[in-house]
Formats: structure tokens, sequence, C-alpha cells
């Protein structure tokens, strides 16, 4: 996709701080980091969201990143790191291409992940119904 930041980085268009790349991954550092090492692993093909990615793709990006996280986590002495990615604006994806999001941890960086929804708590017995009738 010519417009995409990430395909142009991919590309080599756009210089990045690669740490990681084979025939279907390619892993950069963010370049606005939450915590020192938090890096971007994101597929070479373009997908524009985790959903439409391929099963093959994204299961080699979760193992790229579970590997490559467990040793900045040594390098950098963190406490611990989270994996995650955003699907669609309303979950704060920026940028239209899968990726995952992966920040080193560290017991005082004061981040909060989210608070959890009391109206939603309430809800729980209702909304597990309709998943399971459904799924």
């Amino acid at each position: 996709m010519e417009s995409c930041i990430f395909c142009k980085i991919i590309n080599g268009e756009i210089p990045s701080y690669k740490i990681y790349e084979d025939e279907h991954v390619f892993v950069i550092l963010d370049m606005n980091p939450v915590t020192a090492g938090h890096f971007l692993v994101l597929p070479k093909k373009h997908f524009e969201m985790p959903e439409s990615t391929d099963d093959e793709i994204i299961s080699k990006m979760i193992i790229i990143a579970k590997r490559i996280a467990k040793n900045i986590k040594r390098i950098l002495n963190s406490d611990g790191f989270n994996i995650t990615t955003n699907s669609g604006e309303a979950a704060g994806q920026t940028i239209s291409h899968t990726h995952f999001h992966v920040v080193q941890r560290f017991k005082n960086d004061n981040l909060k992940l989210w608070p959890p929804n009391e109206n939603e708590k309430n809800k729980i017995k209702e909304t597990y119904k309709k998943i399971i009738s459904n799924i």
C-alpha cells in the first residue's frame, strides 16, 4: 500500500531502528516509545487489521514478539512486558497496518492499562450467555 507508513518502513523508504527481519515479519523500535525497548512487530505483507491478517502470518508475529520481548527483558532488566494490538479506530488503531506493540514494563513505570468498568462488570453473566449461544 503506497501511503502506509509501515509499508514504507519495511520497503526501506523511511529509516527505522530495525531489530529483526525474516521472510514474513519485520520488527522495529517504536519511534514514540512508552518505555525503553518498546518495539513493533509488523507483517511484511500489508494487512489492515489483525482479523484480516493470515493466520500463519499472525502466528509467526506472536512467536517473534515473545522471543524478542524475552531477550529485551533480559537485556534491559525489565520486570515484564505487554504484547498488545489495536483493531480499528475505536480500539486506538492509528495506522491501518496490523502490528503488535511490545512494551517492556518496569515496577515503577506508572503505566496503567485500563480501569475496570463497573457497569460492564454487572453484565458479565448476560454477556457470557450472548457470546456462548452465538459462538
